[in-house]
């Protein structure tokens, strides 16, 4: 069976709070693009970043631009909570260069990314009590 992509705007939502709540803003969100594929034989992959690279951008005359993948035989059994820390991981991968390179896993480790979700955590539930109070 070959692998099906499909563009996922929950995926993109997801992603986009998370930008915003970590206050990322060397991400351009506009220029991520997030998927959910199907069909994969890969055993132990939940999520992967994509980059367009340097000599592709060139070539078509464009931006750097991200593909954020979620493989749904995996990703979609996570708890909300877990899925949110593959999210964080994979925007991790994500150069403050933003020119379509990526971040090699020496950076993105289970340490640097529990302390971002740490703060993610953090930020979302104080960001969630105003909008509470707000109402």
């Amino acid at each position: 069976m070959s692998i099906k992509y499909k563009k996922d705007e929950e995926i993109k939502r997801r992603v986009n709070q998370i930008i915003d709540i970590l206050n990322w803003k060397h991400i351009k969100k506009e220029n991520i693009i997030c998927f959910k594929s199907e069909g994969t034989n890969s055993k132990r992959v939940i999520a992967r970043c994509w980059a367009l690279p340097k000599i592709f951008q060139q070539a078509l005359n464009t931006e750097a631009h991200y593909c954020i993948e979620v493989l749904s035989e995996r990703f979609d059994k996570l708890s909300e909570s877990e899925k949110d820390k593959v999210l964080i991981h994979e925007l991790m991968h994500i150069p403050k260069t933003f020119g379509g390179g990526l971040k090699h896993h020496g950076h993105v480790n289970a340490q640097n990314v529990n302390k971002e979700f740490q703060k993610y955590k953090l930020k979302k539930s104080k960001k969630d009590l105003l909008n509470l109070l707000k109402i």
